[in-house]
Parts: structure tokens; sequence; C-alpha cells
């Protein structure tokens, strides 16, 4: 993917709204291009802009209504009980049009707050799934069931230090560790098994609350809850009560 062809991607890439093909091939691209990047992240803040500064949205002004109720009273000159019925509502009509607009309008420009974990989760399930694919396999950067090796790998190569803990014990068995990036930043990814399933645990620092938030995308299942001022995605294909237990013993740990 060239840089003319990554181009009218960028703007759903942005949103979370492509498909996983186009989002790795746009991703690569990124990685390799600093002019994309550039503007992918001035889009990016762009967005975030929008939906964070309220003085943007329109409120139409009370003097319109006035305005719109006196033209339409004005051009009422048929006596008809009718004709008057009707000129009598049209002002509430149009004044709830006016509120419709309104309301479409702060829709189109600003996405609810739940949105955001809802875009998260999307960037998640996409990394869990670029890390099993065939051809291109990075589940790992650090292969070990030591939590004692795979910890310490981290250090240096990440702002904060992400928890590592063996449920091994518990039939969730600790296979390693790699970097990632999800959510705008660099996170750490450790990956465990259950069975045959891989789980892979999302972690970076946060403040907001999220107290056990189980979600599906794509056919995988995700808990996100927050701890110690970070905040945890285990994403899997693993049956969501299972990844919800796994989920409750590295709380408790």
């Amino acid at each position: 993917m060239n840089c003319d062809s990554a181009k009218p991607f960028l703007d759903s890439y942005a949103d979370g709204e492509l498909d996983l093909v186009n989002h790795v091939k746009v991703e690569e691209h990124l990685e390799a291009c600093f002019n994309c990047d550039v503007y992918y992240k001035d889009l990016k803040l762009f967005k975030n802009t929008l939906a964070e500064d309220r003085s943007l949205y329109f409120h139409a002004p009370d003097h319109l209504r006035r305005s719109i109720r006196s033209s339409l009273r004005e051009s009422s000159s048929e006596p008809s009980k009718n004709r008057f019925l009707f000129w009598r509502w049209t002002p509430v009509f149009a004044a709830l049009g006016i509120a419709f607009i309104t309301l479409l309008a702060i829709f189109t420009l600003v996405r609810p707050a739940n949105n955001t974990d809802d875009l998260i989760a999307k960037e998640m399930v996409s990394a869990h799934i670029r890390s099993m694919m065939v051809g291109d396999p990075h589940l790992m950067d650090v292969p070990s069931t030591d939590q004692h090796t795979v910890k310490p790998w981290f250090e240096g190569k990440l702002d904060f230090s992400p928890l590592v803990v063996d449920l091994g014990q518990q039939g969730f068995v600790l296979v390693g560790g790699r970097l990632d990036y999800v959510g705008g930043r660099a996170v750490a990814a450790m990956v465990y098994k259950r069975r045959q399933h891989v789980i892979n645990l999302f972690t970076y620092p946060e403040t907001t609350t999220a107290a056990g938030e189980t979600l599906s995308k794509q056919g995988f299942n995700i808990v996100h809850w927050n701890k110690g001022g970070m905040t945890f995605w285990a994403v899997s294909d693993l049956n969501a009560g299972e990844l919800l237990q796994f989920s409750e013993l590295l709380k408790n740990s």
C-alpha cells in the first residue's frame, strides 16, 4: 500500500471502522511512512478536538425561532379554520425540526463517551488476531513460562512496569509476552493459554474506572477492568465465563 492508496482509508482507520485486512495494511504503511503518519495523527487530533470542544455545537438562538413563527403568522391570509389550525401548529413543528437538526449535528460531530471503549475494544481484537496470523507470527517477543523472566524483559521498553502473574496452578498458563501498539500507544501484552485457547492480556496506565466490563467483538470475548492505575483488556476465543474467571484471578493477585 502506497500513500495514494492509504489516504482514502485513514478516516475510517481513525474511527476503527476498517476491516481487518485493510486495517493491517494501513497500520503497516503508517509504520513505514512518516508523512502519512503525521497526517493520521493530525486527523486523530482534529477528531478528538471536535469530540471534546462543546463550543463547536450549534444551538438555534431564540430570535431565530421567533422570526420563523412571525413569518409563518404573517403568511397566513385565509380565515378558514383548517388553515388557522395548520399555521397555529406549524411553528411548533418548525421548532421541533430545529431541535432535531441540532441533535443530529451533535451526534454527528461527537461520539458518545462509551464509544471510546468500543473503538479500543475493536483495536484490541485486531491486535489479538494479528498476533496469531499465519505467515507473520508475532505472538511473543519473550517466550517463557517464568514470570521472573517475562517481567524484567519489559524494563526500558515501556514507561511503566506491567503486571505479570503466574496462574498455571489455576489452569491459565503464562507462555510469554510482547510489545504491542493499541489505542494510540505502546502496551504490554502478556500471553496465556487455557487448553488450546490463547489469551492476550493487554495492559497500560489508565486513570478511568472499569470494574469488569464484558464485551464480544468479531466472535472474541473481551473483559476490561482497571486496577492500581492500570487498565487491562483480556481478549480470547475462550468462553466468557472462563475469561471472566481469569480476570478475577488477576484482580485478586
